[in-house]
């Protein structure tokens, strides 16, 4: 009891990991006032922002780390190099040092480098201790990564109110003592414990419970963000409003404990909210169930080439359609891939290209915010639409949950809930095309969040599940590459669109080489070719959907067998 106790404390320690981490989410906030500070271009700003991202691709620098250090220490790693990178950033936007623009440059990687140490780390954590249910403890976790902003933005009205500069001190004190909050939890976690198969259907219905009213709770929180919000221009109601974040931040350390207490023994969980397990571990520890998994995907395999082949001599036509979709497809979920193996997957590039035309587009978004919003003539609103993305981002990636929460009922592949995720970006981009009113603004900045934050949180699940758990941590580092390239590219073409339109403009101010565009044409034509690119991400999806379905059924079959198999040797006992 006491191992189960202690690893819901670990889950929650990496939900207050994630939600005081996310601070790449507030770089709109302070972008405009950095910009001003080093007399830069919005193309050189774009840079200092592709720098960020760009530290996401030394994530596989944690992993080996953590082959050499324990992990406290690498926890603590991430964290200083946070101070590094944001104080020095802090001081000079305070003009109390001078940096040249390549040092700021170097600034803004090392502290993305940080941000993508402390996921890693959280991921490990999750997939350590909850081996069945890893998906449902990822999504909880990285969903709190997207209220980050809002804590934030809180925490500096609090202070004191109308002070930008105010939240780079923030990203550079606040992970450091959240690290030191969190490190007695990790200091003590649980050590991985055989369990017999009664044992195992027994816990989940308690990890069931448990999952669901996290969930919940959770979704409280965003809500109860999201709703006050807005009152918390004063720097008193920002303090109440922050204390009441907090105290439901902690409350969730103490639902765990509600469930395994004897009054809550009698209850058991409606089926209906039954848990897509991740029954990977199940089947590694039962020989006869991994043989009769073979079994069902070698003749699963069978009929599908004898599909292909019925199909290829009726319909002519559509044998290169047929082709792209058989072509060395994932038949078995969980399986371990190496690196040279996953290259070389056609599922991993058609997975690699809707992240990087989907998420990760809407990511670029959050980062122009700040231009966005002020060409447009609401600069009054960045604050708010930077929170506002960042909580409908929360809302996204806690909404990843639900093909686990739902699978009693509805059966979908997680890839096809993937591609369902991606419809909301090219409806907001064209919606942004077309106005450039206060509401569209609003609701196409509600719709990206969502959208790439549901992106954010269901690739981890869907890396683990197509290219195996235990490589997660270096494949899903692979897959994320593609947000540094991406927002090079995307950056890179938003701000050409803005300074050519800042030296035609008339209402353009120039000051020595700084540039400032206003007007809807500043981005129009930006909206319309980010529309373009996240329907190619649209379609990516939807090809690596029907890529994996036949994968996911037979898991689902499978899952069910070794589910009645695990009843039936229960009653037994």
């Amino acid at each position: 009891m006491a191992g189960e106790s202690r690893k819901w404390v670990v889950l929650i320690a990496t939900i207050w990991i994630q939600a005081f981490t996310g601070t790449n989410f507030d770089f709109s906030s302070y972008s405009s006032e950095l910009k001003s500070v080093l007399d830069i271009t919005q193309l050189q700003l774009n840079y200092l922002s592709v720098a960020s991202d760009m530290g996401k691709a030394f994530g596989w620098c944690c992993g080996v780390s953590l082959m050499y250090f324990p992990l406290w220490v690498v926890l603590f790693m991430a964290a200083f190099m946070g101070i590094l990178g944001y104080g020095l950033q802090w001081l000079v936007i305070q003009r109390l040092i001078t940096l040249p623009y390549f040092l700021v440059f170097f600034l803004c990687l090392i502290a993305g480098c940080s941000i993508c140490w402390f996921n890693t780390i959280c991921y490990i954590l999750c997939i350590k201790n909850f081996t069945s249910n890893r998906s449902l403890a990822l999504s909880l976790s990285i969903s709190f990564n997207g209220v980050s902003a809002a804590l934030y933005t809180l925490i500096a009205n609090a202070i004191i109110s109308n002070n930008d500069t105010l939240y780079l001190f923030l990203n550079a004190i606040v992970p450091l003592l959240i690290s030191a909050l969190v490190l007695i939890p990790i200091l003590q976690q649980p050590q991985p414990q055989q369990q017999h198969s009664a044992d195992t259907l027994h816990r989940s219905d308690h990890d069931s419970l448990i999952f669901l009213c996290l969930n919940i709770l959770a979704l409280v929180t965003g809500l109860y963000l999201l709703c006050l919000y807005s009152l918390s221009s004063s720097p008193t109601v920002a303090r109440v409003i922050l204390v009441g974040a907090i105290f439901l931040l902690s409350m969730l350390l103490f639902l765990p404990s509600i469930v395994y207490s004897k009054q809550w023994s009698c209850f058991t969980l409606p089926t209906s909210f039954s848990l897509y397990e991740s029954s990977f571990a199940v089947i590694e520890n039962n020989d006869d169930n991994h043989e009769l998994d073979k079994e069902l995907i070698s003749i699963e395999d069978h009929d599908a080439r004898d599909n292909v082949s019925d199909q290829s001599m009726t319909i002519e036509k559509s044998l290169c359609f047929v082709n792209v979709l058989e072509k060395e497809k994932i038949i078995m979920l969980g399986e371990e891939h190496t690196t040279k193996m996953l290259i070389r997957r056609w599922d991993f590039w058609l997975y690699f290209i809707a992240y990087f035309c989907g998420g990760t587009i809407g990511l670029v978004y959050s980062n122009n915010l700040g231009q966005i919003s002020q060409s447009l003539g609401h600069n009054s609103l960045t604050s708010s639409l930077v929170t506002l993305y960042s909580t409908c981002s929360f809302f996204g990636r806690l909404l990843a949950a639900a093909p686990d929460l739902l699978s009693s009922k509805i059966h979908f592949a997680r890839t096809g809930w993937f591609a369902a995720a991606l419809i909301p970006t090219p409806i907001a981009f064209i919606l942004l095309a077309i106005s450039g009113t206060k509401t569209a603004l609003q609701l196409g900045t509600s719709l990206i969040g969502l959208s790439s934050g549901f992106v954010f949180s269901a690739a981890v699940s869907i890396t683990s599940e197509l290219f195996g758990p235990n490589s997660v941590g270096v494949n899903h580092n692979i897959l994320i590459t593609n947000i540094p390239i991406g927002s090079c590219l995307y950056g890179l073409l938003a701000a050409l669109v803005y300074d050519s339109n800042a030296k035609s403009s008339r209402q353009s101010i120039w000051l020595r080489e700084m540039s400032l565009c206003m007007g809807r044409k500043c981005y129009m034509q930006t909206f319309i070719w980010w529309s373009c690119i996240s329907i190619v991400g649209l379609v990516s999806s939807f090809l690596l959907f029907l890529r994996t379905k036949q994968a996911y059924d037979s898991f689902e079959r499978n899952k069910n067998q070794n589910r009645s198999k695990l009843a039936f040797d229960t009653e037994l006992f």
